[in-house]
């Protein structure tokens, strides 16, 4: 098959044939239809996630069609529609077992534990825990981000922070993830704000129903979020994952109020300073969020059947593998407005 590889961190992005893969016992092998560029893959390429070895085919948000089915697997067969969470549970341990295989001890993520999406096949584990059916009402370009930085999102602020209507909700950045929250609390009925340092992603944010954009660059984020919404904001979002980033989304909520760190704070140069001193004297919640398991996606589904959510919306363009593995280095000094799409099929 044709993958995008790279054989040193921080290194060059080529595309080449490499060996088909195979599905491991009670695993799948997926023909990739559609696979998000996403700012975790290039944590990944950068040397930011330890668990990576080299040489890796980097992707972790896919829809595709079950090609090759492992022994043992039950739920399954060839020709199927799905996408899967980027967490994939072992299916036996006590977190799966209650519903949570987002912190499975024994997790596998393709693109990070071993090869992903970002090649013509991927092989999936623990295909009956994990794998999700994708509705034919539900397009590749709206099922291809829902591995992580949709269904992340959508957990983050349903389940963890639990938004309410009226809410004031505060995005620090407005890439795929922020832009997935934007959306999410505008349809929960929230109040939106959305920060970030560039006008497109912005322009975007409002589109999607942001009442609120703040120019990140230079300006007083918190103050500007105090100013707006008369004393803070009840939930903000840490979208991007820095000192800065996070320290803006702290700062700008109002007292006891809940603090959502999704963007990764690699550390480069030690962990981030982090605000605890206001997260004391507030009496804040620091809440974490790292993806959704399979069994909370038939709720945020039917929503997109439905039309409420549009996760199709924040997709710009489609590309192949190789204007792919380009971008992908790329994402460390570009930073462009809307999700990229993948589709190993168009070369």
């Amino acid at each position: 098959m044709r993958a995008m590889i790279f054989e040193e961190f921080g290194g060059p992005v080529d595309v080449r044939s490499v060996a088909d893969p195979s599905p491991p016992p009670g695993g799948v092998v997926v023909e990739v239809h559609a696979t998000g560029l996403c700012r975790s893959d290039w944590h990944g390429w950068a040397g930011h996630d330890r668990g990576i070895t080299l040489p890796h085919v980097p992707g972790h948000e896919l829809v595709g069609v079950v090609a090759e089915v492992g022994a043992g697997v039950e739920k399954w067969r060839v020709g199927d529609r799905v996408t899967t969470p980027f967490v994939c549970g072992c299916g036996r341990c006590q977190w799966c077992l209650e519903g949570q295989a987002q912190v499975c001890p024994d997790q596998t993520q393709p693109g990070f534990t071993h090869w992903g999406s970002y090649a013509e096949y991927v092989a999936l584990h623990a295909a009956d825990a994990n794998l999700v059916a994708v509705p034919d009402a539900v397009g590749d370009a709206a099922a291809a981000g829902l591995g992580c930085r949709f269904a992340t999102a959508y957990r983050a602020l349903s389940a963890r922070a639990r938004i309410r209507p009226g809410e004031w909700v505060t995005v620090v950045g407005a890439g795929g993830v922020g832009l997935s929250s934007v959306q999410i609390a505008v349809a929960f009925g929230a109040r939106v704000i959305a920060v970030d340092r560039e006008p497109a992603a912005l322009a975007l944010a409002s589109r999607l129903g942001a009442e609120h954009t703040v120019h990140a660059d230079g300006a007083d984020v918190a103050g500007r979020v105090h100013d707006l919404t008369g004393g803070g904001s009840h939930v903000a979002v840490d979208a991007v994952g820095s000192a800065a980033t996070c320290a803006d989304a702290i700062h700008s909520l109002r007292r006891r109020g809940r603090h959502l760190q999704v963007g990764l704070l690699p550390d480069v140069t030690g962990h981030p300073a982090v605000p605890m001193d206001r997260v004391i004297a507030w009496e804040l919640d620091v809440l974490g969020s790292h993806g959704m398991a399979s069994g909370d996606y038939p709720g945020m589904m039917r929503l997109i059947e439905a039309g409420t959510l549009r996760p199709q919306a924040i997709v710009e363009r489609v590309v192949g593998l190789t204007e792919g593995a380009t971008l992908l280095s790329s994402l460390s000094v570009a930073t462009p407005a809307g999700v990229t799409l993948i589709d190993p099929r168009l070369g």
